[in-house]
């Protein structure tokens, strides 16, 4: 540890010697048009474009920093009282070689030109138009210097694009209200404008930004030239309608599985300028049934898995309202005061049904409405609101005819305020979250949730000598309040395990309404000019921290620190066209002062001259104490490990291309072992059709995983087992990208995971000195299966009659999502989907693994068959 601190120490004077450089600004002047507008050809033909200059010098980004490009690249711009008008020249002296490769919208292939603009002229925001030969838009909006991008930003604007003798040619079209810009007579704004040569992986620019530069926003060079344009509001709805029908397996008696349902819907989004710095985006009764299934697990663990959000309306915007809870990647990243996937979740309570009972149960709740406002002012402040409500859904129920209700999730009310306010040219940034989660709570059989949920953040962060250097704080806090019921779950979740016998410095109390917690993050980050990189966290989530009612927190009661090192090489030498190493070295403790872990890793990754990529990695963890392994028990230490993995990947300029890799990770004391192998193969046999495949194989081993709870004699017994479980998922994809503007898309994933338990034995002394000493396994005389009712019979004193059972904890899990859907944007804002979806699912206990035996079974599921066709219509007003 203390090595890593004197390399930390090393790398900062080395730095601070070499010095810093900057690359001298760039200005283009456009010119307002005094003919008619060019028509959006691809031509360059109008008489428009008599007016105007060109500019050209472009520089080589990658892979040759700093280098004149292969190919000579120009633009002009024009404007009009309403639209910006953009030329892009791309020259190649092989036009035969330019890639045309037709794709969706913001997935673009092949060689393309674009254009970033820095209108807020705040050095951390831009709005990208990029376009690829064959005429696929991607836009985007890049925040926080470049270091986010939010690409389902999709603006109304045209574009069209022609190849010659010369090369190629971009002509756009941009409307001044798809941007937001001040209300000023002569305007400055941030730019840049960028080429991509596919062949030949070679991005250059028109300002010049060193590779090594920390940002990308802040290097762009300066328009000039804008004036007497008044800011544009927008005002934009889009009414849609749904119509669904479903088919699924009929259940003799269940009235509710009959076997085939169907609905029509409707709602409206809409966007709506209330100042052209700020934005109101809204949905009404939103539907997304467009949106691909999440991918298939079997959770054996006590923690909740974070999916990724994928509904538009709550995607778009996303870097808005982001308040991480610490910077980095891992399982730490998903961390945020906000987690969008709460709003619409499904119902969190299960009524529990008698005999000749059957239940319509909602797969989700209903989202009323939602709303919006987002936006940055002129004077630097950062603004984003959100309000949602969500219905009282209600479970049906049948008992002989007769039908009955129960609330299953309450009417609720979300709200995120979020407010950062830039200074010093961004270079100083201070910013504010508040979430408010409030419940109805009307029924006593909801009083399980919290009644009403509030969390607050504060952040700052500064940096120094061209954004260099940053340090970072941030600081938040949460309060929830409910009924007695509600509190007692907060404490016992598994994020806190309040009732842990050997936690002192926790405690439950049942008697309690509320609960509060605070948390924060102090960094120190030094990212680019120069080879060597570095920064160090630290993390604290106080024991009562809950966040989960909008929010997402794995683990509360620990605080954390990690020391990150990297040496990067950019430019190409040797056989390498760049190569980065790191290591990271990290510590937690709990608010009672207890060492829980330690490690650290070393990563390789490199991309060869031949555009193949390689990586590897190795990572120690040391003997750690986990809180939550015998989830709620006593704490209990585990064994030291060792994690490797490594993947390589071919060339992606081919038209076949493929990549593998592996994960390795075991225990010192044989106390677990895992593998997991994939690889994936991708296949484009024309420019407008793609498919790829990807398996994966995985193989987990712990000799402890837990099973159940039980008592004897007032003692509680923690029962394990050893697992093997076995898994195997693919995932095909097929693309056919008719138009840029008419898409097919193919989603296909089986999954098929078995776990086999033996080796039953329970917890003795979980801080044993010895791995072996911690717990005691059952022999043939204390444990005893009965097959007939699917239940281990445990007789531990061996006094002939049975201290207590648990079910046979043996699993097969087969599930398939599949989804496919022909995307046709018939006018720009206007889109038509039809969507048929399937899923399959299949679980028993026989735990064998069979590949080829579980693939027929699947196949031979009745399936679940979603078929829905989705007309938007945008109205600009």
């Amino acid at each position: 540890m203390r090595a890593t601190y004197l390399i930390l120490i090393i790398v900062g004077l080395f730095t601070c010697i070499n010095g810093l450089h900057s690359s001298e600004k760039r200005i283009y002047q456009a010119e307002r048009l005094i003919s008619a507008a060019p028509q959006i050809d691809g031509k360059l033909e109008d008489v428009a474009w008599n007016q105007g200059q060109w500019q050209d010098g472009f520089v080589q980004f990658e892979p040759y920093n700093n280098s004149k490009p292969s190919h000579d690249t120009k633009f002009k711009l024009l404007f009009d009282d309403n639209h910006i008008y953009v030329a892009i020249r791309a020259y190649d002296t092989a036009p035969d070689s330019i890639v045309q490769r037709v794709s969706r919208r913001d997935n673009p292939d092949g060689d393309y030109v674009g254009i970033g603009f820095d209108s807020y002229f705040d050095k951390r925001t831009a709005f990208i138009f990029l376009v690829n030969v064959a005429g696929s838009k991607a836009d985007f909006i890049m925040s926080n210097d470049g270091q986010s991008e939010d690409n389902t930003w999709d603006p109304v604007w045209h574009v069209q694009t022609s190849i010659d003798e010369k090369g190629w040619v971009a002509e756009m079209q941009i409307p001044f209200n798809q941007l937001r810009f001040s209300n000023a007579e002569e305007l400055t704004w941030g730019l840049q404008v960028v080429r991509g040569i596919f062949r030949k992986q070679e991005q250059s620019f028109w300002q010049q930004i060193p590779r090594d530069a920390p940002g990308f926003v802040h290097q762009f060079g300066l328009l000039t030239g804008i004036n007497t344009v008044k800011p544009k509001r927008l005002a934009e709805i889009s009414p849609y309608t749904v119509a669904q029908a479903e088919t699924f397996q009929k259940q003799p008696d269940n009235p509710f599985m009959d076997g085939n349902s169907s609905r029509f819907s409707g709602g409206i989004d809409g966007k709506i300028g209330i100042t052209n710095d700020l934005t109101v985006n809204f949905t009404i009764n939103p539907d997304f049934g467009q949106v691909e299934a999440d991918p298939s697990e079997v959770n054996l663990t006590a923690f909740e898995t974070y999916f990724q959000e994928k509904r538009p309306f709550f995607v778009e915007g996303r870097n808005i309202f982001n308040f991480n809870l610490m910077s980095g990647d891992g399982e730490h990243s998903s961390e945020n005061l906000f987690y969008s996937r709460r709003i619409g979740r499904t119902p969190q309570y299960y009524p529990s049904l008698n005999g000749n009972e059957y239940m319509d149960f909602p797969g989700n709740t209903t989202i009323l409405g939602a709303l919006k406002l987002s936006g940055k002012t002129k004077s630097g402040w950062s603004v984003g609101i959100m309000e949602s409500i969500t219905g009282k859904e209600k479970a049906e129920i049948d008992l002989l005819g007769e039908r009955s209700f129960r609330t299953v999730e309450p009417l609720t009310n979300y709200f995120v305020g979020r407010l950062q306010k830039d200074y010093d040219a961004g270079n100083t940034i201070i910013g504010g979250m508040f979430t408010a989660t409030n419940r109805n709570l009307d029924d006593p059989a909801l009083y399980f949730l919290h009644r009403s949920a509030y969390t607050a953040g504060f952040d700052f962060r500064h940096s120094w000598k061209e954004k260099t250097y940053a340090v970072g704080i941030k600081t938040y806090f949460s309060h929830v309040a409910g009924e007695e019921e509600a509190l007692l779950r907060t404490q016992t979740a598994s994020s806190r395990y309040f009732q842990r016998p050997d936690a002192t410095h926790l405690s439950v109390d049942s008697t309690r309404r509320s609960l509060s917690g605070h948390g924060g993050s102090i960094e120190f980050i030094k990212a680019g000019n120069g080879q060597w990189n570095y920064a160090t966290f630290l993390n604290w989530k106080s024991p009562g921290l809950e966040l989960n009612d909008i929010g997402f927190v794995r683990n509360t009661d620990e605080i954390f620190h990690v020391i990150w090192v990297g040496y990067r090489i950019w430019e190409p030498f040797s056989i390498f066209m760049r190569l980065n190493i790191n290591l990271n070295a990290w510590n937690g403790f709990d608010f009672g002062g207890t060492h829980l872990y330690k490690g650290g890793n070393i990563n390789f990754n490199t991309q060869f001259k031949n555009y193949w990529t390689f990586g590897t990695g190795v990572a120690y963890n040391g003997e750690s104490v986990s809180k939550g392994f015998l989830r709620g028990g006593p704490s209990m230490i585990i064994p030291d490990g060792i994690n490797t993995r490594i993947n390589i990947s071919s060339d992606s300029r081919k038209k076949l291309t493929f990549s593998a890799g592996a994960n390795n990770s075991w225990s010192l004391q044989q106390h677990s072992r895992s593998q997991s192998y994939w690889m994936s193969t991708a296949y484009r046999p024309f420019d407008a059709f793609s498919v790829s495949l990807r398996p994966m194989v995985a193989l987990n081993q712990p000799e402890l995983q837990y099973v159940t709870r039980r008592s004897l004699n007032g003692e509680n017994r923690y029962i394990q087992a050893s697992l093997n479980q076995k898994t195997y998922s693919l995932t095909l994809r097929l693309n056919y990208s008719i138009t840029p503007d008419l898409s097919i898309q193919y989603y296909g994933a089986p999954f098929f995971s078995t776990g086999k338990y033996t080796k039953f034995k329970y917890i003795t002394n979980p801080h044993a000195d010895q791995f072996t000493d911690r717990f005691a396994y059952y022999d043939n005389g204390q444990i005893f299966y009965n097959s007939a009712e699917g239940r281990y019979f445990i007789d531990e004193n061996r006094d002939g009659s049975y201290d207590y059972n648990f079910p046979k904890p043996d699993f097969n899990a087969m599930f398939l999502n599949s989804n496919l859907v022909a995307r046709w944007e018939f006018r720009p804002g206007s889109v038509l989907f039809l969507v048929w979806s399937q899923g399959r699912r299949q679980y028993d206990t026989n735990g064998d693994f069979r590949i080829q035996r579980d693939f027929g079974d699947l196949f031979e599921v009745y399936p679940h068959d979603v078929f829905l066709i989705k007309f938007s219509y945008r109205f600009g007003l």
